[in-house]
Order: C-alpha cells, then structure tokens, then sequence
C-alpha cells in the first residue's frame, strides 16, 4: 500500500486549501494511506475527512526545536513512500528532506530544496491571469496526477450541523470582521457601518476564536441593529463551517474563513483591503464575491501577507470601500458582479 505524507504547518487557512491536494491524492491513490502534517491546534479542521488515514501535529509554540526532531522521528518510523511539503520554510524542507521518503517533494524557494528528489517552481501568477493557491499546490503533484482543478473541501459532522441548526431557524447571515493582520482586516467602524445598514430582514452572526470575543462584543455593542449575535469563540471551525454553508451570504476579510466557505461551497463576499487578488487567495465558491477598492492607490499592495499598521497611516485601501457594494451582493447574480 502506498504511504503518503502531505505536510502544511502554516495557518489555518492554508490547510484549508491543501485539503483540495487530498481530495486529488485520494481521486488518484484510492487504496494509499494518505497521512497530513499540521501544526498544533490545527488537528480538528480535518476531522472526519474520509481520505485522511492520520493527521499528525508539531506544537510550534513551546520546545519548537525539540518538537521538531519528534515529529521528525515520528515520520521517519512511519516509512513513507512519498512526502509532499507545501511550506517554503527551513523546518519543514529538514522534515522532508530527512523523512526517508522513496519521493520528496517540495517547492523550489524552500532553502532546502536542493535536497529534495523533485522541486517545483513557486510561481505567484500565471500568464493568462490569476494563479490560486490551489493550483500551486497542485503543481507539486501533477506529474503523477493532473493539471485539473479540484476543490478544497471539509467535512463537518452531522452533529456539527446539529450544533448550529437552532440558530438557522431564519434567513442569516454571518460576518468574520477580525484578521490576523491589521492591513487585511476591514475596519471595525466600516463593520459597524455594514450591520447599522444591513436590510432588518436578516439576523447576522458575528463569528471568530476566543480570541476575538472582546473585539465582536464591542462591535454589537456599538451597532445599532438588534438583529446581531455574537457566536464568536462559541463554535468549533466544522461547526463554524456548518453554520456559513446554509447563510444567504459570508462576509469576510482575506482570511482563514474565506477559504472554510470555499471548501463549503458556501455564498462569501471576500473584502480585499490591502492584499489583491492577483496574489491567488480568491474564493472559489459558485456564490461569491470579490470587494475592493475602486480606487487606484500605487500603494496597494503593499506587502504579499500584511502589516500590523498601514504603512502610509491612510489605509485607504479599506476605507474607500463602499457599504453599500457589500450589501448588494445579496441580491446580485454571480454572473453580474
């Protein structure tokens, strides 16, 4: 039986979208063992995935240099025959490089590469147009699948539907107004803004980790609308994922929960402030929505991930975005926006 290793230790987002590398592994290898790399906190996004045999989890935040030799020893006592590396970081280039693996795979900007059996080129776009993550991704392995697309997907459980089914009840939508990066995060008063003017029809559900709780309870706080619910730190990311697939519509920065509606073929509207785009992040949903500025700013982007502050102290970018083009994306037609 063939072993395979497919490793992410980045954030949430990015294991998201390496589930589509897993949905194509298990397309191809349906009889292979199929393990997956995460970093520690990260295990639950996978659970219940059918083509998963094992998910594996390095703790980055405490003894991370003695973590990363156990995990290092844990893959190499597992024998596989394949480990595929997305990251382009020393730590897992170490771990791919030394796994034992018959076949490693990896991408060429990872410092570490030389020592790979095969390296991919990174490539950011393409010639006739935006080049996804998934696809990136997907070049790692398309020697020995192929070039189609294939979504990431994940898999809530029915009693993760059961969790949120009570606050279904009506027509709702849900808001993830925090990021991790200051630059990729719509502006709370802009959020504020969107619930004052949200049409009175609809419930809206203000979701994120426990640690956003404070910054979600001073948004219902200042909103005027009666209408919001802060579920933030409440639900788990499948239950979370459960709740956004049945919403009439997901608003939500360049981040983690644009790709959980993605791989929900959930209804999302992706607010672009500092990032664009370009950089191969989009949703991929049949129901989605790009929002970015009109404006030209020769600021923008000003940086492939984010900042902490606005580098030129106008974040521009975020605050020339219109309230209303969000709104209208309730009623809009894919094909018309």
């Amino acid at each position: 039986m063939k072993k395979l290793l497919v490793i992410q230790t980045a954030f949430i987002g990015d294991v998201v979208l390496a589930t589509a590398m897993v949905e194509k592994l298990a397309q191809y290898y349906p009889d292979a063992q199929i393990d997956f790399l995460v970093r520690k906190g990260n295990e639950s996004l996978l659970e219940n995935n059918p083509h998963l045999h094992e998910v594996l989890a390095w703790d980055k935040k405490e003894n991370k240099l003695r973590n990363l030799f156990s995990i290092l020893k844990t893959i190499r006592h597992h024998k596989y025959d394949t480990v595929i590396n997305l990251q382009r970081f020393f730590s897992t280039g170490l771990l791919t490089a030394f796994s034992g693996a018959k076949t490693t795979i990896g991408f060429d900007k990872n410092p570490l590469s030389f020592l790979f059996s095969k390296k991919i080129k990174h490539l950011i776009s393409k010639e006739n147009g935006i080049k996804h993550e998934v696809e990136r991704n997907n070049d790692l392995i398309r020697s020995f699948t192929d070039d189609s697309f294939t979504r990431p997907k994940l898999y809530p459980a029915k009693n993760d539907f059961t969790a949120v089914q009570h606050f279904s009840h009506i027509s709702y939508v849900t808001m993830t107004p925090n990021s991790v990066w200051f630059t990729k995060q719509y502006p709370f008063e802009k959020w504020i803004e969107l619930m004052d003017r949200f049409p009175v029809d609809y419930k809206i559900y203000l979701l994120g980790g426990k640690e956003n709780v404070a910054d979600c309870d001073a948004l219902k706080k200042r909103s005027s609308n009666a209408n919001v619910e802060v579920l933030t730190g409440k639900l788990s990311f499948l239950q979370s994922a459960a709740l956004m697939k049945n919403a009439v519509m997901n608003y939500v920065n360049d981040s983690a929960p644009l790709h959980f509606a993605s791989a929900m073929n959930a209804p999302v509207t992706a607010i672009f402030c500092s990032t664009v785009p370009a950089f191969g992040f989009t949703p991929l949903s049949d129901r989605s929505f790009i929002i970015e500025t009109t404006e030209k700013l020769s600021c923008r982007p000003c940086g492939l991930h984010g900042y902490k502050a606005c580098p030129e102290k106008h974040f521009k970018c975020a605050l020339t975005i219109e309230t209303d083009r969000l709104i209208q994306t309730l009623e809009i037609t894919p094909a018309l926006a």
